[in-house]
């Protein structure tokens, strides 16, 4: 049932009760939550980049690298790969790493490759490469297991690329906006790319729906 907020009763009920009566009210018209299947997500979609962009994005990327045969090691064994700048030119405030991760953790289960993270343009993906190395002088550890010099290794390849975005308004109070992932694999060694691709993902909407 609902309340009669009359003059008499809001004055009796005071301002805390009414705010907390109001909060209830909205509580319980507010959509409840629900887990979303990951692996097989019907929702609606949208005009920005969603995780389910990245994943079809990595997935294409990383069967182009595969594909080409461009990270057979011809001297057997496995590349090492260091991530460099992958860039962010879209108008959404995206974590690029997003991206990267998935295409690492697949590299990696292929077993062509393995990610070095003791090196990195703003310096070490995992400060502890280095941090573990300042043990060598410090009697309260035992030295026999202190990581000694020259057992880092150098990377053979560096992943690098940019997502770009560009929105087009179209005649029908609709827009389009187009997403492209690129990426480049460089040996390090002689500064050639070894391997390029392009993957496009392209949405038309309202021109109304926000694209950040």
């Amino acid at each position: 049932r609902f309340l009669k907020m009359t003059p008499s009763y809001v004055k009796k009920l005071g301002i805390g009760s009414i705010i907390l009566l109001t909060s209830l009210a909205i509580m319980g018209c507010a959509p409840s939550t629900v887990y979303v299947d990951t692996q097989d997500d019907r929702g609606e979609a949208v005009m920005a980049l969603d995780y389910r962009d990245f994943e079809s994005a990595a997935g294409e990327m990383v069967d182009g690298m595969l594909g080409s045969r461009a990270l057979e090691n011809p001297r057997g064994g496995r590349y090492v790969l260091v991530v460099s700048r992958i860039v962010n030119d879209t108008m959404q405030r995206i974590d690029t790493d997003q991206l990267v991760r998935k295409i690492r953790s697949d590299l990696l289960n292929s077993g062509r490759v393995v990610v070095t993270t003791a090196v990195g343009l703003d310096g070490p993906e995992d400060e502890m490469n280095m941090a573990v190395r300042q043990l060598r002088e410090s009697s309260e550890f035992n030295q026999n297991t202190v990581q000694g010099e020259g057992q880092l290794i150098a990377p053979d390849l560096s992943l690098s690329g940019v997502i770009r975005q560009r929105d087009i308004q179209m005649d029908n109070r609709q827009q389009q906006v187009e997403y492209y992932f690129e990426l480049a694999i460089t040996d390090l060694s002689t500064g050639l790319a070894i391997w390029e691709d392009q993957e496009v993902i392209v949405k038309r909407g309202s021109n109304r729906a926000p694209t950040w």
